[in-house]
């Protein structure tokens, strides 16, 4: 009996946070919005029943833009940029807040959608999975004369799917492995469908910049494109006794493999989380003193969360730390490590309280985090 081919999908879902907002406000379909305000700058409904949406040339305060939708993208809006610079870019783009937990619950339904289809998956965040099609039904068929009909028909049957669960698109690359599958993806978005095989790696994948390969960054960019290897082909073509001289034999390896689209890594279907966190930017800076009781409510809140979220989970935390971003973006970190194990938002408060007396208050705060690290399975369900 032939052996199976090997099908890994990567399934992103399409400028997610901005498409459930459009759910929620379909007159805003097709125009440039951008994911990023606080709850001040919800929509006005007027009393005719149409909504009145903020601009981003009405912006002022120091948040950053969470996503945008695909016409806001054109416009030079991205995640991550400040808002204040995107309203130079584009003043008369809409803003939206954040909700995260709206979010949360579509993430939820299009992960249930497509484990109906193909339940060997791997969590890789809110808004994207890998799934292994190897043993699903139908991944081996051939259609016609395609050998690739099969496995195509079935990531076919899992966009459906979410789209019915959910109302979103997502796009999808299948290959043989997760390195290219994350690269498949992004090739024909939004909404698109790309399988690769390893016989079209030459064709689809070496005319690509090397920066498409997850796992290449700035840095290691930079000094590929002054070696002269711009294109995930050059890369393919050096000596690999040349790029472990230049990047150490362990990363000298990984990239003539990469280059190459080798890749062996499973789809791990479960991960024991490394920490809890819940961080919040504020829309002005607030001061230690002056501020403390807004200070106060927030640090309490961070506490509370953390605990919900180490409760719910079924995990408690040995180490509890803090995150702080003063104004002039210097960040700092304090950790304190338990006698025990906790789950508990007092307790968690508690020791954050005394990671926050180590610090210098003296400067005021952009940015406030609480994080409960060294997890054990047994906090409170």
């Amino acid at each position: 009996m032939a052996t199976p081919t090997r099908w890994i999908a990567h399934l992103d879902m399409d400028a997610f946070y901005a498409s459930v907002e459009l759910l929620r406000y379909p007159e805003l379909k097709g125009l440039p919005v951008v994911i990023g305000g606080g709850r001040r700058h919800q929509p006005e409904t007027l009393p005719d029943g149409t909504r009145r949406f903020m601009r981003l040339r009405d912006y002022t305060g120091r948040g950053v833009a969470t996503t945008a939708t695909y016409p806001a993208r054109d416009l030079g809006l991205h995640s991550g940029i400040g808002l204040m610079k995107a309203a130079q870019r584009a003043p008369d783009c809409i803003l939206l807040p954040t909700d995260f937990d709206r979010y949360r619950d579509y993430s939820r339904r299009f992960k249930a959608a497509v484990a109906e289809v193909a339940p060997v998956i791997e969590d890789r965040g809110i808004d994207e999975i890998y799934i292994d099609l190897t043993a699903a039904p139908g991944a081996q068929d051939t259609v016609g004369f395609d050998a690739t009909g099969g496995v195509r028909a079935l990531a076919q049957e899992i966009r459906n799917n979410v789209r019915r669960a959910t109302g979103l698109t997502c796009s999808i690359g299948v290959t043989p492995n997760k390195l290219l599958s994350k690269i498949a993806s992004d090739l024909d978005k939004p909404d698109g469908l790309t399988v690769i095989t390893a016989a079209d790696v030459p064709l689809r994948i070496w005319p690509l910049p090397v920066r498409r390969i997850n796992g290449i960054g700035p840095k290691a960019g930079d000094k590929l494109a002054a070696l002269g290897l711009r294109t995930v082909g050059d890369l393919a073509a050096a000596e690999p006794a040349a790029l472990v001289e230049h990047f150490g034999r362990a990363y000298g390896r990984w990239l003539h493999d990469a280059a190459h689209g080798r890749d062996d890594r499973p789809v791990v279907t479960h991960h024991e989380p490394v920490s809890m966190s819940r961080e919040t930017t504020f829309e002005r800076n607030l001061h230690a003193v002056r501020d403390r009781g807004a200070l106060g409510e927030i640090f309490t809140r961070l506490c509370a969360q953390v605990a919900a979220d180490l409760q719910r989970k079924g995990y408690a935390g040995r180490t509890i730390g803090i995150k702080l971003r003063f104004d002039d973006f210097r960040t700092v970190t304090r950790d304190l490590t338990l006698p025990q194990p906790t789950a508990e938002a007092e307790a968690i408060r508690h020791a954050a309280g005394l990671c926050l007396k180590r610090v210098d208050l003296g400067r005021p705060l952009r940015l406030l985090g609480v994080r409960a690290s060294s997890l054990v399975r047994g906090g409170r369900l």
